[in-house]
Order: structure tokens, then sequence, then C-alpha cells
């Protein structure tokens, strides 16, 4: 009987584990698809997240940069006083180098009294000046000609020399860099940075696998490494975003980042960000960043003026800037050198007897180059105070300022020869031990009230305890040229003859009573008041400044620039305030500018690291004296020169040169001053003890031999010759030539009826033997202190305060 029950076919036992199959391929496949969207989203979200970083810091700021503080750039043109020794020493403070040919920037060739230059570009506050090819001849200590070789532009009238590097304001960090633009940097660079670290760098697109291959190809050949495997797009963006951790993570971040730093940004642009960011090398606490920079610190040049063997040094430094370092490590940075010179004559970059010529060359490190001379602290403690008026510290340490000061180099260096040789004289004239005074001065400009010069103590370069700025000491002295300019200034009670008489005050000062004497306890009767100045006569000033009134010698104190708070007592009459050389400094400037008053300013422009200015310092002249007055009293401190109390400097002047000035000694000889000015320059000089101890030097006899040692080494100009408009100059009291306000002469020379111990001349002859010899001999009268201690001093707002920085000084 047959059977109706069948069995499955084969073909139908096949399809059920098809089926199965395809829907498991079919599951994994859709899972698979999901991953890879997910794994892709959360690319894509990494990816934009890591755009953001990248662009947030590349076009954002970059680097924390430092400021930079320049000193006043030296100006070049026909009939300036200056001689071939000044400039040479300017050159050479600028690392210019001498050649036989010069043919670069940086570079010059002196014949006797004639230059050869080849001047660097540099970009000043209203512009860059260009590199020129210059001859500068001399002529009687002056500049005679300027010339332009090799060039079809006519002769500059003015040429600026580049600014010194003084000093640079470190962010936190200490990481610091010399900016270049990518037009800035060599071809011969860039040439041999894509010979040894990136031959495919305007090829690929951020990541060079074949390179990678190369590279580990070359390697191995050499057996060393010789060329780089990342791309010069990763080693950025390591250095800019990463850190150096040796990981998978950090590699495929990396390699991400560079692919879109490619996308975003042009060759021109990363290769300019590489060249200020790659780390060079180590100098103390200060990191290297840049080739900018790096060609200073190790060559003291600037970029552009490298050749083949400098050039490949610095690029080697690229893969190992701390074993490789030439100072430490020599032998290690020229086989790396020389290895490098191979490879840029394989990439055709030099000619190999240029690399064979290279290769013969010592290392040609500099000591201290791209460092800031740190030379100056004294003054810098100045500059700096005037920028924390304008400026937050977190900007100077960070925005890339540029500041352009008003130091001169050559006359700060005048300044530190002067004073530690003319005190380590006087110490050894005195039998003093060796270290014992200390000293302090200031040099401006006249008509500017530019800052050229700040010495802080005998050891300029020493960053202590800057005297210049913070000794606040009694003047003595010094303050006498404000009471006669106060009664000179009321031409119709006082001229220069006017007779006043030096006889004995008594005053009230508490439980005791106040009496000033003259240096030599005499009392001359009547003087005239030009020959009371000139003597220093203690009786005859403290009676013309009671007669004008305490009150407007104050006045005319804080017209001249004095900031502090004044005590409106009789001792001021004799220097009882005490002021620090700068703000003494401010006072004579005043006067040697014939009445203006210019605040005294350290600094002329600052810009940005774009080069745009930011904030003048713009000169601000107020006439605050009447300008006839100042020049009665100029004439009067001339004679002190010439006929009194300094006449030591008047026997020292060359021909043709006139200065005016005034000594200040105070009680006991603890301080010894001397103020003066030539046409051009203002100068104060303070010798002392910094424990207040006396010290056996008046004013003529201490601070005025190291002002003399000071002026005389430098270019002066003598004082202006011709009075003011309503000045005129008649013959009176032995004098050929005295002036006087509306040429009135009325009043008389004084006369001989002196009290007890006078030994008053004759109204014709106002200066007798016997005071010409306390003149001569004794130099200054010590003016007594004030009986009580003066209090903190509190300042006076200036006229222009916006201008003038010393008031913030004694907040």
């Amino acid at each position: 009987m047959a059977s109706n029950h069948r069995r499955p076919s084969s073909q139908g036992r096949r399809r059920a584990p098809t089926r199965k199959r395809f829907r498991l391929g079919r599951f994994l496949f859709r899972s698979a698809l999901v991953l890879v969207v997910a794994v892709g989203g959360i690319m894509a979200l990494y990816g934009a997240h890591l755009d953001r970083v990248v662009r947030d810091k590349f076009e954002g700021q970059r680097w924390a940069l430092p400021a930079r503080v320049y000193a006043r750039p030296l100006e070049l043109y026909a009939g300036q006083r200056l001689k071939p020794d000044e400039l040479q020493a300017e050159l050479e403070r600028l690392n210019y180098h001498a050649a036989a040919k010069p043919t670069v920037p940086g570079y010059f060739h002196r014949e006797g009294d004639s230059f050869r230059v080849k001047t660097r570009a540099f970009r000043f506050w209203d512009g860059r000046e260009p590199d020129r090819f210059l001859e500068v001849t001399f002529e009687d200590g002056k500049v005679s000609g300027l010339h332009e070789l090799e060039s079809d532009r006519p002769d500059p009238a003015l040429v600026r020399l580049d600014a010194m590097l003084i000093a640079s304001i470190y962010p936190t960090h200490n990481e610091d860099r010399v900016l270049v633009r990518r037009k800035e940097i060599p071809d011969l660079l860039v040439n041999t940075l894509m010979a040894v670290e990136d031959r495919n760098f305007y090829r690929h697109m951020g990541v060079d696998p074949r390179g990678i291959i190369r590279a580990a190809v070359s390697n191995l050949q050499a057996g060393a490494v010789v060329e780089g495997a990342s791309t010069l797009t990763q080693q950025l963006v390591k250095n800019f975003y990463l850190n150096a951790d040796r990981t998978f993570e950090r590699k495929i971040k990396e390699a991400y980042m560079a692919l879109l730093l490619e996308y975003r940004y042009s060759k021109d642009e990363i290769l300019e960000a590489y060249a200020n960011e790659i780390y060079l090398g180590q100098d103390g606490s200060r990191a290297i960043h840049g080739f900018g920079l790096a060609s200073a610190f190790y060559f003291n040049l600037p970029l552009s003026e490298l050749d083949a063997a400098k050039t490949a040094l610095l690029v080697g430094l690229v893969q190992a800037p701390s074993s490789l370092d030439p100072r430490r490590h020599p032998e290690a940075a020229e086989k790396r050198r020389d290895l490098v010179l191979d490879l840029m004559v394989r990439d055709g970059v030099i000619e190999p007897e240029v690399a064979a010529q290279a290769k013969t060359e010592p290392l040609g490190l500099q000591e201290g180059g791209g460092r800031p001379t740190g030379a100056y602290p004294h003054f810098i403690t100045l500059v700096r105070r005037q920028l924390q008026r304008d400026y937050r510290d977190e900007d100077l340490r960070s925005e890339g300022l540029n500041i352009f000061t008003t130091l001169d180099p050559q006359v700060q260096a005048t300044a530190e020869t002067a004073l530690p040789t003319r005190l380590a004289a006087l110490e050894k004239q005195r039998g003093m031990k060796s270290g014992t005074l200390e000293t302090a001065a200031v040099v401006t400009s006249v008509n500017q009230g530019e800052v050229l010069a700040v010495a802080g103590g005998r050891e300029s370069g020493y960053a202590g305890f800057n005297r210049a700025l913070d000794a606040v000491r009694s003047i003595g002295s010094l303050v006498k040229p404000a009471v006669y300019l106060t009664a000179l200034s009321q031409p119709n009670r006082y001229t220069l003859t006017t007779s006043i008489q030096d006889r004995p005050v008594s005053l009230p000062d508490g439980n005791k009573r106040w009496e000033p004497k003259n240096y030599n306890h005499k009392v001359y009767g009547a003087v005239p008041l030009y020959s009371a100045l000139v003597r220093s006569l203690n009786l005859a000033t403290v009676n013309l400044g009671l007669s004008v009134g305490v009150g407007k010698v104050a006045d005319t104190l804080y017209s001249m620039g004095v900031q502090r708070k004044i005590r409106k007592v009789p001792s001021l009459l004799l220097g009882s305030v005490s002021m620090s050389p700068l703000e003494v400094a401010q006072m004579y400037q005043t006067i040697a500018a014939g009445g203006y008053r210019a605040p005294l300013r350290a600094i002329r422009e600052v810009v940005d690291a774009q080069g745009r200015p930011l904030n003048r310092y713009p000169l601000a002249v107020e006439a605050v004296v009447d300008p006839k007055a100042a020049y009665l009293t100029t004439w009067a401190m001339q004679r002190v020169v010439t006929q009194g109390t300094a006449k030591w400097l008047g026997g020292k002047l060359p021909e043709g040169m006139t200065m005016a000035g005034k000594t200040g000694t105070t009680d006991d000889m603890r301080d010894s001053w001397f103020a003066g000015f030539s046409g051009d320059k203002v100068a104060v000089v303070w010798v002392g003890r910094d424990d207040y101890k006396p010290m056996g030097l008046s004013g003529g006899t201490g601070a005025l031999r190291v002002w003399g040692e000071l002026m005389l080494a430098m270019e002066n100009e003598p004082l202006p010759s011709d009075p003011p408009d309503g000045v005129t100059l008649t013959s009176a009291c032995g004098q050929s030539k005295v002036p006087y306000i509306g040429g009135s002469a009325s009043k008389g020379c004084g006369g001989s009826g002196g009290s007890r111990g006078s030994t008053a001349s004759k109204a014709s002859k106002p200066a007798v033997s016997g005071e010409e010899r306390v003149a001569q001999t004794r130099e200054e009268t010590p003016e007594p202190r004030e009986a009580s201690p003066e209090p903190k001093p509190k300042p006076k707002p200036p006229a222009n305060s916006e201008n003038h920085f010393m008031s913030d000084f004694y907040n």
C-alpha cells in the first residue's frame, strides 16, 4: 500500500540556512552601517570641536609676546655734532660688523674719518626706515656728508639707524620670541627646512604617507635620524596645540588637526606660524622660540644676515634643541650642521663648494645674543613706572608692545664710566675705604625734557636700590636759584645788582630759635643780589626769601615741577626740602629752558606688535616762569661756574663753552650736590653715603667733580648768548655786561655797611679778596637742616598730569 507521506527535498533543506545567513548578513550590514554612521558622526563632531580649537588659537592671539624696550635711534644728518669714534661705538653697540666691503645689512667699513655702512631696515612708530648703503664723512667733529650709494634715490637729509633693544618684559612663563613675517624669512632658511624636515611641504595636505616611508628609508641608510617623518604642519600642531606625549591617541589627533589646519589656511600662513613657534633652545629660565629669536640668541644677528653654515645649524637644532645645544654640546651640533649641509646639497639648495667651505667654519656663536643688554636697570625702572600708569601689567607681558624710549646709549655709557672713576679718585684723595661713597645722576635734554641717562648708583648695571629715583635727600643750596628766580620775577623791586642785606636772622622755631649762619660765621652787610647767589651766602638768601615771601618761593618750586608737598617754613630757603635727583633735574630743566617746563619723560612712543601707534607721549611744554627772570637767574648761575662756588668747573670748560649750575651741601657734609646745564643738557649729580654719615665733601669738592667728569666727556652746546625780548645788557657793578629787564639799573650794587664781622667791599667792588678766597677754597656753604623732621610727602598734582609721571612715585 502506497504511502502519501513525502520527505522534504534537499533543496528545501538548503534554503532555510541560506535565509538565516541572509538575515544575519543584513543585520551585520545594518549594524556596521549604524556603527559607521555613529563613528562618522562622532568623528564629525570631534572634527568640528578640533576645527574650533584650530581656528580659535590660529586666528586669535597666538602667543604671549613680551614687551620690547628700545633706546633712542641715532639720527644722522649733515652738520650733526658727532665724532667718528662715537659713530663706530654706536654701530658696535648695534652689533654691526667691520668688513672690507660691506655687502649686506649689518656691516660697515671705516677708513679714517669716512664710513661706508649697510644699514638695517627697521620699523619705527612713524613708518619703516629702509636699509641703505651709506657713506658718512666727518670734519671738525661734525657729520660733513651723508650720501646714499648704489641707489637712484637722492641723498637723504636724515637717516635713523635701527634702535637698540635694551630690555624685555617677559610673559609669566618666560617664553620669548621675535616675530617674523613670511616675507622676512629668507629663502635659504625655507629651502633648508624643506630639505631636512618636509620635502613635500608644498604638495601634501598636512600628512604625507610617502614622506614617512621615504624618511624611514633615508634614516635606515644613514644609520641615524637625518629626516623627520612628521610634516611641518604636524610639527606645528604638536608644538602649538598638543604636548609631546608619544601615544597613538595623540598621533591620531595630530594628524586630524594637521588636515584641518591645511584645509583652513595657506601654506605661507602655516610656515610663518611654524617659524615663530618652533622651540630652539633655552637661555636660563627663558625659552627660545622661533628662528627670529634663535638667530639673535646664537649669533647676535638678524635672520636676514645668516649664511649657509649658520642656517644649517639652526635648522639642525629642530630635531633636538637640548642634546644639540651648540654651547653645551658643540661637537654634536657641528656634526648635525654638517649633515644638514649635505642635505642642502642633495636638494640643490646650495652648491657643493659652498657646503665644503661652510663645514670649515666655526659655529660662530656670540655670547649674550638675543638678550637685551640688561645694562640699564635704573633707566628701565623709570620706564616701567611710567608704563604702569597707562598699561596693565598683563598687557606688558603678553601683547608684544614695542616701547621706544629716550635713553641715549652714548650719554649712558659716559655716565657709567665717569661716576665710578671719579668716586674712586675722591675716595683715594680723602683716604676713604674703597666703596664708601655712593652716587646718583640724571641727564636730560633741555628743550624736550627727555631723560637721556639714569645712574642709580656707582655700579650702573646693578639692579639694586635706585638712588636717582628713590634716594630722597635734603637738597641744600640747590634750592637757592628758586629764591632768586622768585625775586627777579618782580623787576620793579629786584634786579641782579639790587643791594640786599647779608645780616643775622633769628626766628622762633618751637621752643628754640632758628639762627642760620654763613659758613665762615661772617656777615657781609649789603651785597649785590647776583653776588649773593654766586657766593651762596646763606644770610643774604634768607633775608631775600623772607622779603619776597616763603609762600611765593614754594609756589615757584611747584611751577618748576616739584611734585611733593613743601613745608612753607623759613628753613625752606636754605634747602630743608628733600628731593630725589630726578626731581631736582625737573627743577633745573625749567630754568635751563628759559622758564618753559617740559615734564620729564622716558618714553617717546608705544606701538603694538603690528607697528600701530597705541599711545603717544608728546612733548608738552608750558610757560611757568617769566623767561626774562629765568635768563637773569641763568646769568647769575653762569657766574657761579666762572667766579663762585663752582669755579673749578669754569677752569675746565673748553674755549667757547658756557655752562651754569649750583652747588649744594647739607649739614655736616652728609650730601654733596651739583645741578647744572649747558645749552642742550641738564645734569644732576648727588654724592653721599647710604648710612647718612658725614663724608667731608661739599658740593664743590664732591658732586661737582663727578658732574664735570660726566659733562665734559660729552658734546655740549653752549648756553644761548642772546637775551630774550625785554632784557638789555648794561655795564654795572664792575661787570662789563649785566642784563636788566627793561634796561633799568637803578638799584645799587651793595655797600660797606655790614654789621659785626663784616668784610664787605665798596659798592664798586662787590666781592673782596676774603670773600673770593672763601668761594674758591671752601667751594660751598653747608646749610643747616630744619630742626624738625619733614613729614612724609604727599604729591601735588601737576598742571598737566597726563604727561607727567613723577607724581606717581610718591602716592
